[in-house]
C-alpha cells in the first residue's frame, strides 16, 4: 500500500426519515438536502422496520425514466412486476438491478404482512447516450452473489466490483460501478484498493469502525455515511462491537442533471418529453 495515497473522509452525513410510495417509511441518504447527489449516484435510501404498518402499503405502480434502480434485500421479501412483463421475488440477500431506460411502469410490493423488512435502494444515473435505451430487468438470488474472505474476520459480498480476482454478476460499462456488502468482526480491519477517479460513499448500518490511517483516520458510526477522497487505498478497522456497511463507488458521468421525482434526463426539455411520453401511454 505504500505505493498507494490512503483514502480518507471528507464529510459524514445521517439519513433523514421520509416517506415514499404509498407511505412506506424509510431513511433518505442521498437524494435529500443534506447530499443532493453524488454522481453517478442519484438516491440512496435505507428501509429497515419491524413494524408490518411502516411498509405494508409498499410502493403501487409508478414510473421511471434515465436512470437505474438498485434494491439490495437483507430481511424481508418484496415482489416487483412491471409493464415490460419482468416478474420477480426479492428475498433476504438478494439484488435487483433495473435499468429505466427509456421508460417503464413497475410496482414493489411486500410479499409479508408481518417481520422485519430491511435492505436498501440505490438510484445510479445512465449517460445521456444510454437514457433513452430499452428497459432491462436483473435478479440476482443470494446463492448468485459471490462471498469472500479476504482477511481474518472480514467477509465480503460482491454484488458488482471484484476482491481478491472475484467478481460480482452485475457489470455496468458507463459507470463501472463496486458495490460491496462488507462484515468485519470486532477489531477486525481490511485495506482495499478502489478504482482510479470514482466517486465513493460507505454507509455503515451496524456496529462502528474507523476509516483512514494515522491522523486521518475518523470514526463512522451505524447510519452514517462517509464521502471518500482523496486517494485510492481504503483501510477499514472495527470498534469493539464490529461492522457492517454497504461500500459504493462509481465513475462520475459529469453530465447536466435534469430531474423531477421518477424521471432523470440532462435537459429540462427532456424532462418535460419524459411527462407527455408517461401520460400518453409510451412507457
Amino acid at each position: 500500500m505504500s505505493t498507494q495515497t490512503a483514502a480518507r473522509v471528507l464529510r459524514t452525513i445521517e439519513g433523514s426519515p421520509t416517506s415514499d410510495g404509498a407511505g412506506v417509511r424509510l431513511t433518505r441518504v442521498i437524494g435529500g438536502s443534506a447530499l443532493p447527489d453524488l454522481d453517478p449516484f442519484l438516491l440512496l435510501d435505507e428501509f429497515g422496520t419491524d413494524k408490518a404498518e411502516d411498509y405494508l402499503a409498499g410502493f403501487p405502480s409508478h414510473p421511471h425514466r434515465g436512470f437505474e434502480t438498485v434494491t439490495y434485500m437483507l430481511d424481508g421479501r418484496m415482489r416487483h412486476k412491471d409493464n415490460h412483463g419482468n416478474e420477480g421475488l426479492l428475498t433476504p440477500g438478494s439484488v435487483q438491478w433495473m435499468t429505466a431506460g427509456r421508460g417503464l411502469v413497475h410496482s414493489e410490493m411486500p410479499e409479508q404482512e408481518s417481520g422485519r423488512m430491511r435492505g436498501f435502494q440505490l438510484w445510479v444515473n445512465l449517460p445521456a447516450r444510454d437514457k433513452m435505451t430499452a428497459p432491462k430487468y436483473q435478479e440476482f438470488a443470494p446463492e448468485r452473489i459471490p462471498q469472500v474472505t479476504p482477511v481474518a474476520g472480514v467477509t465480503v459480498k460482491i454484488i458488482a466490483g471484484e476482491v481478491d480476482g472475484t467478481h460480482g454478476p452485475i457489470v455496468q460499462p458507463a459507470t463501472d460501478p463496486v458495490y460491496l456488502d462488507i462484515t468485519l468482526d470486532a477489531g477486525a480491519a481490511w485495506d482495499y484498493v478502489l478504482p482510479d477517479g470514482h466517486n465513493v460513499f460507505a454507509y455503515v448500518f451496524e456496529g462502528d469502525l474507523q476509516i483512514g490511517v494515522g491522523d486521518d483516520a475518523r470514526p463512522v458510526a451505524a447510519q452514517q455515511m462517509a464521502v471518500l477522497g482523496g486517494g485510492n487505498a481504503l483501510q477499514l478497522a472495527a470498534g469493539s462491537a464490529g461492522a457492517r456497511l454497504i461500500l459504493v463507488a462509481g465513475r462520475p458521468l459529469r453530465e447536466p442533471v435534469m430531474r423531477h421525482g421518477p424521471f432523470v434526463m440532462n435537459t429540462r426539455q427532456e424532462l418535460m418529453q419524459a411527462f407527455v411520453d408517461f401520460q400518453e401511454g409510451r412507457f
